[in-house]
């Protein structure tokens, strides 16, 4: 039997809050966020933490999963959101109006960003604070939770929608008009080196 690396983080942090949370029936949800895109991910997890994905689904219960998120230092965005995305904030004092680009914030703490990402798609409402103790969320992909009875979370495929027919013909003229304008340069090309 494989023996389970030891985890080398916060344990205090990792386990906080873990008291208040009823775990009889509940099931831990590992996302690998190797690779994945911000928003989806968290949409994903937002639909775990709320019981959406059960029948049993209430809005004013408290059902969801326990979400072990891993890997959050590797997530990927698309865009220029790395550099154009801005978190603000207010300190209460006059004038005091903090802002922190996305990239500054992922070498400074990766797991906020996922961790706000997946709040901010949440209800606002009294199970909101429930529903954040059980999400945890990890830079690296070690975690101190292999006792428990893991499962991974299997993110739906993609489904990307074809083209609308008028841009669809647009790119295909604008493809032909590329090959034509190549076309006609290699024949100037030969051109010249037949005069010279």
């Amino acid at each position: 039997m494989a023996t389970t690396p030891a985890f080398t983080g916060n344990l205090k942090k990792a386990l906080a809050g873990l008291r208040r949370i009823n775990l009889d029936g509940l099931r831990w949800r590992v996302f690998d966020a190797k690779g994945q895109v911000l928003g989806r991910l968290a949409s994903q997890i937002a639909v775990v933490l709320q019981g959406k994905d059960k029948p049993t689904h209430a809005p004013h219960v408290e059902n969801g999963d326990m979400c072990i998120v891993l890997n959050a230092k590797d997530i990927s965005v698309t865009g220029r959101k790395m550099t154009d995305k801005i978190y603000y904030w207010h300190t209460g004092y006059i004038g005091h109006l903090k802002e922190r680009r996305l990239k500054d914030q992922m070498e400074k703490d990766p797991t906020e960003v996922i961790r706000k990402a997946v709040l901010r798609m949440l209800p606002r409402n009294r199970l909101r604070d429930d529903r954040d103790r059980k999400l945890r969320i990890f830079s690296g992909n070690e975690h101190p939770f292999h006792d428990r009875a893991l499962e991974p979370f299997v993110m739906p495929p993609r489904q990307v929608r074809e083209m609308r027919p008028r841009a669809r013909r647009a790119l295909i003229r604008a493809q032909k008009k590329e090959q034509a304008t190549r076309a006609k340069e290699e024949e100037g090309a030969k051109n010249v080196e037949i005069t010279a």
